[in-house]
């Protein structure tokens, strides 16, 4: 394709992108007949424009969590699954809260636990603590600012939450690999593998649409985790395998 049709071909990169849910930089020189240089150009523009990630190789879409606007409405699944998240949680107990939509909707119900210490690596989350009844101790990791997960990452977030340990970690993921465990668009993956660490219950918190999405990047694996909280609109096949790995499944069901 010429120059002037640069537009089109950035264009179908997209569908692309959307029928297969990954695309390569070799994949699609090939597939337009072009240079890996003109493709890798095109993704870095598409990139700019908030219309995909890219990662080595390609390129995955741009995670919802990422371009949400903030306003939009909790969906009925995330409340049910923050309201099954919560109601584990006992008084004074000591936990993680990691960044995203999913957890971050436990918050306005955190309230009714008092005595809570909470470490988070979200301004989101350390900010919406603010404004419940019952404040809880915050704790935050420091470190450096990722603008792709909103959060902070690094090591010496690491360092911080070695010097502690916790009840709970809540955790959500972009994809739950059905063989592998908990998946994720962002590269940065030390930080998640440390709050599992220094946590006694791993409860993992995401919707049945993401349970098996298959991303590259794995996260945690099966071995980390305790418990998974979705919605009830899992398939029986997918609940199985979950529970034969010793899982406790827990299907949030929604408010009548």
């Amino acid at each position: 394709m010429s120059k002037r049709n640069t537009p089109q071909r950035r264009h179908t990169i997209l569908a692309l992108l959307a029928e297969q849910g990954e695309v390569s930089v070799d994949a699609l020189a090939q597939h337009f007949a072009t240079s890996e240089v003109t493709i890798r150009k095109d993704l870095a523009a598409l990139e700019k424009n908030g219309l995909l990630l890219r990662r080595y190789g390609g390129a995955v879409p741009m995670p919802q969590e990422l371009i949400g606007d903030g306003a939009q409405p909790v969906s009925p699944h995330k409340q049910a699954i923050a309201r099954a998240g919560v109601a584990r949680i006992r008084e004074h107990a000591r936990i993680i809260i990691d960044s995203g939509t999913t957890t971050a909707a436990m918050i306005p119900q955190l309230g009714h636990r008092p005595g809570l210490v909470v470490m988070t690596n979200s301004l989101n989350v350390a900010n919406a603590l603010r404004d419940i009844e019952h404040e809880p101790v915050l704790l935050m990791t420091g470190g450096t600012w990722d603008p792709h997960s909103e959060s902070f990452q690094g090591q010496v977030a690491e360092q911080v939450l070695r010097s502690y340990d916790f009840d709970q970690l809540f955790i959500g993921a972009d994809g739950i690999d059905l063989e592998r465990g908990t998946t994720t668009f962002n590269e940065l993956l030390g930080l998640s593998r440390v709050m599992a660490e220094v946590a006694r219950e791993v409860i993992v918190m995401v919707e049945s649409d993401k349970i098996g999405r298959r991303i590259p990047n794995l996260e945690l694996p099966w071995s980390s985790v305790h418990t998974l909280i979705t919605d009830e609109r899992l398939d029986a096949q997918a609940a199985e395998q979950i529970r034969a790995r010793g899982i406790q499944l827990i299907l949030a069901p929604l408010e009548n």
